[in-house]
């Protein structure tokens, strides 16, 4: 049964993956990045800080990052635990395409997909009751940076399902800590 689910994980990835086109590479490397993400941190967690106040903030920030560093650690571990090769380390390849700047030895689960559902959830709920929507813009931006990896060739969709399943949860324990802060210290 677990062959027959990598096999179907295999072919949905290579599906995916060919969706790409040359023209549009450049797009996906640039989402792909980390980096790319930092404008709108800032803008949420601005927001926090009208909407709340300056503890609010600094406790948001400590929470996001005990959120992203709990994330890598915990992808990390799954790693090398159960060393499933990255798919642009896959013979497979020669019917895909490969354009990320570099591939990793193992890649289950997407630390990507983790850590933007992680922030997602958590910022979406803190800022849910002010803009009623932005829950569902944070969540197609998780989406988005998790498909780029895909789409670059670095990640099957089982990896990208098991990363959304832990950042999920992870986002949902740092809205349960930031709410237990608000409780305590601002009422």
């Amino acid at each position: 049964m677990l062959d027959q689910i990598l096999e179907w994980d295999t072919q949905l990835f290579l599906y995916l993956n060919n969706l790409g086109s040359r023209e549009w590479d450049w797009l996906w490397i640039t989402i792909t990045e980390k980096w790319t993400s930092i404008p709108l941190y800032l803008v949420l967690l601005y927001l926090i800080y009208k909407k709340f106040n300056l503890k609010s903030l600094g406790i948001s920030l400590l929470i996001a990052l005990i959120l992203v560093t709990l994330n890598d650690q915990l992808a990390g571990f799954f790693k090398y635990f159960f060393e499933r090769p990255r798919p642009c380390n896959e013979d497979f390849m020669e019917f895909g395409r490969f354009v990320a700047k570099r591939c990793g030895k193992f890649g289950f689960y997407s630390a990507h997909a983790s850590s933007s559902m992680a922030i997602a959830i958590f910022i979406g709920r803190v800022l849910k009751p002010i803009f009623p929507k932005i829950l569902l813009w944070l969540l197609l931006w998780s989406f988005i940076i998790t498909y780029s990896r895909i789409y670059i060739g670095v990640h099957y969709p089982g990896d990208i399902l098991v990363g959304f399943t832990v950042g999920f949860s992870l986002g949902n324990f740092g809205y349960y800590l930031f709410q237990k802060f608000q409780r305590k210290y601002n009422t």
